[in-house]
């Protein structure tokens, strides 16, 4: 038994008309989520970032040379608010990690690009961050890590189309 399962057997004692297994799903997630999170900003700090920072670098990183992006693509694959991204690049830019360079599509706009020594920190900090989940999940076997991607994928998938449909109408 987990400690989610102490909660449901309370909640079964204390109201056992009412099915409570979504709770229980629901609460793993959650105390997963934070377990995970706790970790991985671990391997963060040991390079000085972020959850916040690491995830703007690795998004430059991981779509390829020239590794710069205009601060709406920025935004929009990482999903914050303008006023969010901005902060980020500002502090970003301020520790040398990245620049601003002029966007030579569009000369009155610039990207966000890696710096050298951004370029640099990011993939080291990403080795890490891949070994860091690596040992998280190290308890499941490939087997078992496929079918709760499976599993997560379309529970992942209902939630955001039953979202879909609720802005759409």
């Amino acid at each position: 038994m987990d400690h989610v399962d102490h909660i449901l057997a309370q909640w079964h004692r204390e109201r056992p008309e009412l099915d409570v297994a979504p709770m229980g799903t629901i609460g793993r997630i959650q105390r997963l989520s934070r377990r995970l999170l706790e970790e991985m900003e671990k391997t963060f700090a040991e390079y000085g970032l972020t959850r916040a920072s690491f995830d703007v670098m690795a998004t430059l990183l991981r779509l390829g040379p020239p590794y710069a992006l205009s601060p709406s693509d920025l935004t929009m694959w990482t999903m914050v608010t303008s006023g969010t991204m901005t902060h980020r690049i500002d502090q970003l830019e301020k520790a040398g990690l990245v620049e601003r360079i002029r966007n030579p599509q569009d000369g009155r706009g610039f990207l966000i690009s890696l710096t050298p020594q951004g370029l640099a920190l990011i993939k080291d900090a990403v080795g890490a961050h891949v070994a860091t989940q690596a040992k998280l999940v190290a308890g499941l076997s490939s087997s078992q890590r496929a079918q709760l991607d499976e599993l997560l994928r379309q529970f992942l998938t209902s939630l955001e189309s039953h979202s879909a449909s609720d802005t759409a109408g």
